[in-house]
């Protein structure tokens, strides 16, 4: 089409219903991976389901809609639209039941957000996809090649600006009920447009029904059983859906449904979840903890990690947090205050560590969830480049969220071969007494060491480190077997294959009580799936916390404080 004919175009009724439809699939597709992670994460595994419903609907939808070409008229078209955006107001109100519904269905981990997926969105794509052939055949262009080109260009056009205001404009600025409110109404609008001028009345009655039903969805929410508490704050960032709840007087910052942070509201400096006390084991483990100047922490959460470091330890910390928004948070609810000794940086860990040109005594990685972890943090490359970063006496810790054996060790064990690859030494603890999914802390140290517990012990009765560890240090674990997992490269680093294993078991996360004897700040807590908690009290070994056990229950659907 040459520059004067596109000045001349105008669009006919059924060049708007292509754009249109290439809008909404692209943005609901996209909309979708906010929708299915919190309850099936957002692997691989999970996009590709994703992408693979997409597709099948679409294929399913063009196939009938072409045998069913010679119908086509745009009061077709106009119901067609009606009943995707009628399909959308469900989604928006009963996604979380629907969810619930799926993830009950006994698959392999890799398949089991295909049916919730299939279920939301497989209908109003399948219905989408009539729109393009029926376009084609009420097309006034010349010939089958011309009129099938035309379209599309129309429809991917409006996949690109789909997919660009979703990703750009929509999830950060507005919540998924407020964004599939929208593609609701742009597709009411749209059927609406193409009854015009002749106003038909059971169209036009469809068509406000519709909308109000869209409304009325939005303005309600999701159908959920929700006992995690008051919402303080929520919104959707550019990575991730943000909530500040509080029950009680614990508060918690969830990521996509995830617990990443806890603070107690009278007693802001207890420990709420017990692996938050493994930060400090690495101060056991250079040579002198009053030399030690430099801490960085990757992963921010609602720093309560790093304002640990700060008041405790006369050091400069460093926090490298992708999502602005999670340090809003921090700043706004979790009373973090930057300061000379505490510095966050909006940026990837990975590429921060590569531009500093700062020395750390203390690498701490806490950027892992369950289901979610960033695979560029996980790989030879970077546990290198970490090394590289660390003074001579440096230690890195990683915070993993698997197995210590058995079932669901796999990404353990795997990370631990890949670290104990770029450090000299390297050591594990685990953080409860169960074989269930927990956090797993990986310590690593550039120099050449070989501790024992009594030599921990040792140190932990002569340092003063402002929080006793003598706990913790018997939780050291044996080497794992790491013969049958590979080292995880930039070539080869098959994350969610080796965490598919953990999926619908048990996440237990010790949790102190209110007695503890050494009170010490709240925790940062990464990662419970976005599923039930029950109690499931633990007997475990610890001097001075009283221990609470947390569970993850894959037969429900959000945390429960215990």
């Amino acid at each position: 089409m040459s520059m004067r004919q596109l000045s001349g175009y105008r669009p006919t009724k059924p060049d708007v219903a292509v754009f249109v439809s290439g809008v909404t699939s692209m943005g609901l597709e996209i909309l979708a991976g906010r929708i299915i992670a919190p309850q099936f994460g957002s692997s691989i595994y999970t996009w590709g389901s994703i992408i693979t419903v997409f597709l099948a609907a679409l294929s399913l939808g063009y196939w009938q809609g072409g045998k069913r070409a010679e119908t086509a008229s745009n009061r077709r078209m106009t119901w067609i639209l009606l009943g995707t955006a009628a399909y959308v107001a469900i989604v928006i109100y009963g996604s979380g039941q629907l969810l619930l519904s799926a993830s009950a269905i006994p698959l392999p981990a890799r398949y089991a957000s295909l049916p919730a997926v299939l279920i939301l969105f497989g209908p109003p794509t399948y219905l989408l996809g009539f729109i393009s052939p029926y376009a084609a055949e009420l097309s006034e262009k010349k010939g089958i090649g011309e009129a099938s080109g035309h379209v599309y260009a129309l429809g991917t056009i409006g996949s690109i600006v789909g997919a660009g205001a979703t990703t750009y404009f929509l999830i950060p600025t507005l919540g998924i009920d407020m964004i599939g409110l929208l593609f609701g109404l742009i597709l009411v609008g749209t059927a609406f447009a193409l009854t015009l001028p002749a106003l038909s009345p059971r169209p036009a009655a469809a068509s406000v029904a519709i909308a109000l039903l869209l409304v009325v969805a939005a303005g309600l929410g999701p159908v959920a059983f929700d006992h995690r508490g008051d919402v303080v704050y929520q919104t959707q960032t550019a990575y991730q859906e943000l909530e500040v709840i509080d029950d009680g007087d614990v508060r918690t910052l969830y990521l996509d449904d995830a617990r990443h942070s806890a603070m107690d509201l009278d007693d802001r400096d207890r420990h709420v979840f017990e692996y938050t006390r493994y930060f400090h084991l690495p101060m056991l483990m250079v040579d002198d903890p009053d030399e030690v100047e430099n801490v960085l922490f990757i992963g921010g959460g609602g720093y309560t990690g790093p304002k640990d470091f700060e008041r405790k330890y006369d050091v400069n910390v460093d926090v490298a947090e992708l999502d602005p928004a999670v340090t809003r948070a921090a700043k706004d609810y979790f009373h973090l205050e930057e300061g000379e000794n505490m510095t966050a940086h909006t940026e990837d860990g990975r590429r921060f560590l590569r531009d500093t040109d700062t020395t750390y005594d203390l690498i701490i990685l806490d950027a892992y969830q369950k289901d979610q972890v960033p695979i560029h943090l996980t790989q030879l490359g970077f546990m290198e480049l970490a090394e590289e970063r660390l003074s001579d006496d440096g230690v890195f810790l990683a915070n993993v969220i698997a197995s210590p054996s058995g079932a669901g060790s796999e990404f353990y064990r795997a990370q631990y071969k890949t670290i104990d690859e770029a450090f000299a030494s390297t050591y594990s603890y685990r953080t409860s007494d169960t074989g269930s999914v927990q956090n797993i802390e990986v310590v690593a140290t550039k120099a050449d060491t070989d501790f024992t517990e009594a030599e921990l012990a040792e140190r932990n009765e002569r340092r003063d480190v402002g929080i006793d560890l003598s706990g913790e240090i018997e939780t050291s674990l044996d080497e794992p077997r790491t013969d049958d997992v590979p080292v995880l490269t930039e070539d080869h680093a098959p994350v969610d294959s080796l965490q598919a294993s953990t999926v619908g078991q048990k996440y237990v996360i010790e949790q102190t009580g209110e007695e503890e004897t050494q009170p010490e700040p709240a925790s940062i807590g990464t990662g419970s799936e976005p599923l039930g908690v029950r109690p499931d009290p633990i007997a475990v070994a610890r001097p001075a916390p009283v221990l609470e056990s947390v569970t993850v229950d894959p037969a429900q659907t959000r945390p429960v404080p215990a």
